[in-house]
């Protein structure tokens, strides 16, 4: 169990009310400072967001070398990648910790250095994201590598060379593998069933900006040709869709109204319209978007999730906890991770009816459906949910956690609350601006 700094109280039945901002998004702002280490010049990013990936990312680029100080506006970092250097292994474990985000660093380090350190890697338990095929997609750009007791050494004898690459499933994190590592490699590199998310677009902006050739194709193909040297960048990250729908979710489990200044329509889509099938309401303006729950019953949904254009596996978490509010059975079908609806077990026991099946149901067959994953689920409401003891257990699921404890009656200990600090910047002090009830044990309560 984890101690009294890492546990929050939430007292719930409260609508969360008010006003919030997202800045740039998590599962952009620490590739961008990855791709820093290829320019051979400062780069500024600007919009980035006070989470520990970031702070995960800025102690690995400085002990690579990377100067990385605050830049002139807040939310703004300049980092000069001009003298990188080899990193101490023992460190590189240390500052690492749980994310996974140290993968990333090795097509720019053996393409600066020629040689780089991977340790052993944590991240979210949600399912399989095994990191072999990033391996994989190394040697075959002419990477040599050997593995160690603690953990993964690479070298490239010699320039590495693009090389074509088809990827089993459309990975995001495989496709930021191939987009940094082919940049500077020598010729043309291919990229079939490439990830197309809206944050791998911003990535690859951040790249042309740099220098690099890279063109997307409508079919998920996306071609870069190899250049001899990259610059610095200047970029404003691209705002985070993923808080942005977890706070609308929030809105609507607790029957609130929440302005999340930041959100842009255009990255929110498909997740808009599952919202607005929900009986969720939104009001879109030039600053970002309104959410709130009008009234009434909300309705029950077939869900399904997808990558990019589909509805994102990201926004499923907090909005099952707004589907255990509406009238009948939703049917959600998870399609990304095999094992991302663990988290209903801890919504069962607050007075949610929700129930696991390994076969697909409401949807097309997916690549889980014969592998005995307990991948869909029928959520039956509406119910009265009831405050509990909660460990969180992944950073998505943890915040769904937080929205089942506001919208609750009664009291909830949320145990392990250090993770939401991974993707949700100020999370704390935002619960308390749309007047949660929440406190920390020994504190007052806030």
């Amino acid at each position: 169990m984890t101690g009294t700094d890492d546990v929050l109280l939430v007292h719930g039945g409260t609508p969360l009310e008010g006003e919030i901002r997202v800045r740039g998004a998590k599962n952009l702002v620490p590739k961008a400072m990855v791709a820093a280490l290829l320019g051979s010049g400062p780069s500024r990013l600007r919009n980035v967001p006070d989470i520990r990936d970031v702070r995960v990312v800025r102690g690995l680029l400085q002990l690579h070398g990377v100067t990385v100080r605050p830049g002139e506006e807040p939310g703004e970092l300049v980092l000069d990648p001009t003298h990188v250097e080899s990193a101490n292994v023992a460190d590189i474990d240390a500052h690492a910790g749980s994310s996974r985000i140290p993968i990333l660093f090795c097509g720019p380090l053996l393409h600066r250095l020629g040689h780089a350190f991977i340790p052993g890697l944590g991240g979210c338990d949600i399912g399989g994201r095994p990191i072999d095929f990033h391996f994989d997609v190394l040697r075959q750009f002419g990477a040599t590598i050997e593995k160690r007791a603690d953990g993964q050494y690479l070298e490239a004898p010699q320039r590495l060379r693009g090389t074509k690459i088809r990827l089993p499933y459309p990975s995001v994190g495989s496709t930021e593998q191939v987009l940094l590592t082919a940049v500077l490699a020598e010729g043309v590199t291919e990229l079939s069933n490439a990830a197309v998310e809206p944050e791998i677009e911003d990535l690859i902006c951040v790249l042309q900006k740099m220098g690099a050739i890279i063109s997307m194709d409508t079919d998920r193909t996306i071609r870069i040709t190899g250049v001899d040297k990259l610059g610095g960048y200047t970029h404003r990250a691209l705002p985070d869709r993923l808080e942005a729908a977890s706070w609308a979710s929030a809105a609507l489990a607790t029957e609130g109204n929440i302005y999340v200044r930041g959100a842009q329509q255009r990255s929110m889509m498909t997740f808009l319209n599952t919202y607005r099938k929900v009986g969720g309401a939104f009001e879109i303006d030039d600053e970002g978007i309104r959410f709130w729950h009008p009234g009434g019953s909300l309705n029950a949904i077939a869900l399904e999730t997808d990558v990019h254009p589909g509805f994102q596996t990201d926004w499923q978490q907090p909005l099952v906890v707004a589907l255990t509010q509406a009238a009948g059975l939703s049917i959600v079908h998870e399609t990304v991770y095999e094992s991302r609806l663990g988290f209903t077990s801890a919504l069962n026991q607050m007075g949610a009816h929700i129930q696991l099946y390994r076969e697909c149901l409401g949807g097309s067959d997916c690549r889980f459906g014969q592998r005995n994953f307990l991948h869909s689920a029928v959520v039956s409401g509406p119910t009265k949910l009831q405050g509990a003891d909660l460990v969180i257990p992944d950073l998505r699921g943890g915040f769904s956690y937080l929205i089942a404890a506001l919208a609750a009656q009664g009291t909830s200990r949320v145990h392990g609350i250090e993770l939401i600090n991974r993707g949700y910047e100020n999370f704390m002090e935002k619960l308390v601006e749309l007047g949660a009830k929440v406190e920390l044990p020994g504190a007052t309560v806030v």
